[in-house]
């Protein structure tokens, strides 16, 4: 199946959605989560959409010429590292309570997928039919 890949960055980011949304209703009080500028479900969906693209570009590359791959995976990483900033930039500049807590968030949820989106490209590499 060409497409499995995508499918496995939806199913992956539900599942880590669920597991986030259950260790943090243990661990992050409900008033710094309701102040957050960026909520979780709007972090996991825009980063699964991002993951989404860069591994549905990965396999049309792969289809022209395997070898680009990997350029490919790393220019729009460095992409996606830029829109990441964007967003995380208006959390930095505050500094209030929960921003602490808003920077860890922020970064378990990109680093989660980043390590989806390698995962992913590191199979379909591997995968040279």
């Amino acid at each position: 199946m060409k497409f499995k890949p995508l499918f496995t960055i939806i199913i992956l980011a539900l599942i880590g959605f669920i597991v986030h949304k259950i260790i943090s209703y243990s661990f992050i009080p409900k008033i710094f989560e309701e102040a957050f500028i960026h909520s979780t479900p709007k972090l996991y969906g825009c980063f699964a959409v991002f993951s989404l693209i860069i591994v549905f570009t990965l396999i049309k590359i792969k289809e022209i010429n395997l070898d680009y791959v990997g350029y490919t995976f790393l220019i729009l990483t460095c992409l996606k590292m830029l829109i990441a900033y964007a967003f995380l930039h208006p959390i930095l500049e505050v500094q209030l309570a929960k921003t602490p807590t808003e920077k860890i968030n922020f970064f378990i949820v990109f680093i989660y997928f980043l390590t989806i989106e390698t995962v992913v490209t590191i199979r379909i590499l591997n995968n040279k039919q």
